[in-house]
């Protein structure tokens, strides 16, 4: 059903009309919380046009607007330009919050509208208490988009498989084990959780319910004796049921979680994170519950990867940084050449990921950004937008794969000709920046919070910020996008302090500059944290970087690094040929021995 975006706030401003609804909100979820969701879930992409994985739409009887971050704002000017929809730059000055936004537009006795099954529970009940300020109330039974939205998307129901020991590392019997003993602590009955990410690490299981995010829909409790799994139980095969069997895994329909919680013993105790659980779950519990409001255990669990995982996740790296240099190597040798897009680089960059062997998929959706595309952060190439490659300026290509090894994420910013000295001072910084963090030695008890500034300080230096975090954890054939460790020198909230760094856990370190209507600049590569030294002033960690592909020397300035960080890019550049050199041809090896040479 294609109608103007007008059109579509207009039907849904009627839709809470009949229901006495003051306010609906939209955000960008699915029933699990996910970072990114599938297609039957972007409701509000439909309604707003906006198609940014993060952003919340807000609407009223008169108005509509949207939230998003910095990593968004540029797209979100463009998509929502015509719309009516007014843009809220998250974390700008003088812009409230949605929780301010509601509070000021919400009137007295008014109704504050989601679907219960796209809020966490934490969201629902700070919305829940402005009502209640206001002697309002909740509406929270129906998703208002669906009705509206005719030609919606069917939910995804794709096949699973099970990610063998020799790849995971630790067993699901030893996983919901050492679960178990984290509930025992608790004195907790039940333990349910609608993370897809957690779900898929415990159970050792990967699906496609998401693009790039091999999870299955379904959600999971776990009892002291019983396990059992909601799951869509038509996609299950032979194999895979006595799998579960084996496992004393249980299976379920999806939607008979709300059931399975309404009954639940009125004395029972349940371990659940509120921020991830979605609001219709918590409320659905017998009111007599006791709820211990906790982050899952498996978060960290699976944050710190086990040795069998980082041993494999490093083979993972080195077969992408072959394919990704071999792409590098044909588009320095080529552009000026041959006809050259945004996607037509990005198309053959895929396939020299798919070369390897074990790649499954991308990790998330190649952002190939030519000269100004550059500056949106997580732009997107389209058949409208897809830029002609010139013999000049700047190529930005953040990409990654998925391999039963594990999952990459990589970001390389190459000079395709000419460059402005501005260009060369802002590459130099961001790369300055990438090697200082990277070289950090830190004692043990630090997060990410402690150690941010190493990346921002030259830029700082310059007078110029990034609008995001440095850094992010990897999941491990799951989301490229994982917590609680990161990179971040601004805390909005408790989750955003990130988690204390702990040895293995492996974060990206991805530091950048981004000129609206000029260029964008970013390197990227993941860190695994290991310990250092121990002594009487305490355990000292320290990273390895595992990505392994060369910074254009083409762009570097060297007379803007110090000793040390010259020396810094050499060691990483002898490491970068010295791993992947066995694998490039002859004529791939005189060239990658150019771009790995000593500054």
């Amino acid at each position: 059903m294609n109608f103007p975006v007008t059109e579509r706030i207009a039907a849904l401003q009627a839709e809470m009309q009949k229901r006495n609804i003051s306010i609906y909100i939209v955000p960008t979820s699915d029933f699990h919380d996910s970072e990114y969701v599938g297609e039957y879930f972007k409701a509000r992409k439909f309604l707003t046009g906006f198609s940014g994985s993060a952003g919340t739409a807000v609407i009223t009887a008169a108005e509509a607007g949207l939230w998003t971050d910095g990593r968004y704002f540029i797209q979100a000017e463009k998509q929502l330009e015509g719309s009516g929809i007014t843009l809220y730059r998250m974390g700008e000055e003088n812009v409230p919050t949605i929780e301010e936004f509601i509070k000021e537009k919400l009137p007295q006795n008014g109704c504050i509208g989601f679907d219960g099954r796209v809020i966490s529970a934490k969201k629902g009940e700070k919305y829940q208490t402005i009502a209640e300020e206001k002697n309002g109330f909740l509406y929270v039974k129906e998703d208002l988009t669906d009705i509206i939205w005719r030609d919606r998307p069917q939910m995804s129901k794709k096949p699973f498989f099970v990610l063998e020991e020799k790849y995971s590392g630790c067993s699901t019997a030893d996983k919901l084990a050492k679960i178990r003993t984290e509930c025992e602590k608790e004195n907790a009955n039940w333990h349910i959780l609608s993370s897809l990410y957690d779900i898929a690490w415990i159970l050792n299981v990967r699906g496609g319910d998401i693009a790039y995010v091999p999870v299955v829909l379904s959600y999971l409790a776990i009892g002291k004796e019983e396990c059992i799994w909601f799951v869509q139980e038509e996609i299950i095969t032979e194999e895979q049921r006595e799998y579960l069997e084996v496992n004393h895994i249980s299976t379920r329909p999806y939607e008979e979680i709300y059931e399975f919680v309404e009954n639940i013993d009125t004395n029972s105790t349940i371990l659940m994170y509120k921020g991830g659980v979605n609001y219709r779950i918590v409320n659905s519990l017998p009111q007599t519950v006791r709820i211990v409001d906790k982050q899952n255990p498996s978060e960290l669990m699976k944050a710190v990867k086990n040795p069998t995982e980082v041993e494999n996740t490093i083979k993972a790296h080195i077969k992408d940084g072959v394919a990704f240099t071999k792409f590098m190597y044909w588009l320095k040798k080529n552009i000026g050449k041959i006809e050259m897009t945004e996607i037509s680089a990005s198309d053959y960059l895929e396939e020299r990921r798919k070369e390897q062997e074990h790649f499954l998929d991308l990790s998330f959706d190649t952002i190939s950004a030519y000269g100004a595309n550059g500056a949106m952060m997580h732009y997107s190439a389209t058949a409208k937008s897809n830029a002609v490659l010139k013999p000049e300026g700047f190529l930005l290509v953040d990409s990654g794969g998925h391999y039963l090894e594990g999952t990459t994420d990589i970001t390389r910013t190459m000079a395709l000709g000419t460059l402005s000295d501005e260009m060369r001072k802002h590459f130099t910084a961001v790369c300055r920046a990438n090697l200082n963090l990277a070289a950090a030695k830190f004692l043990y008890g630090c997060r990410g919070v402690n150690l941010d500034i190493l990346a921002r300080e030259p830029l700082w230096e310059l007078g110029i910020d990034y609008k995001c975090g440095t850094g992010h954890g990897v999941g491990h054939i799951l989301n490229v996008h994982e917590g609680p460790n990161s990179f971040r020198w601004k805390i909005t909230d408790e989750t955003s302090v990130g988690g204390i760094l702990e040895e293995g856990m492996i974060t990206t370190d991805e530091p950048g500059v981004y000129l609206e209507g000029a260029y964008g600049i970013r390197i990227e590569n993941e860190l695994v944290c290991r310990k250092a030294e121990k002594n009487t002033d305490g355990q000292f960690m320290c990273f390895e970087a595992i990505t392994y592909a060369p910074i254009d020397l083409d762009a570097i300035n060297p007379k803007e690094m110090n000793a040390r960080e010259r020396r810094l890019l050499n060691e990483y550049h002898k490491k970068v040929y010295e791993t992947l050199s066995p694998y490039m041809t002859e004529e791939e090896n005189i060239w990658l021995k150019e771009y790995t040479r000593e500054i």
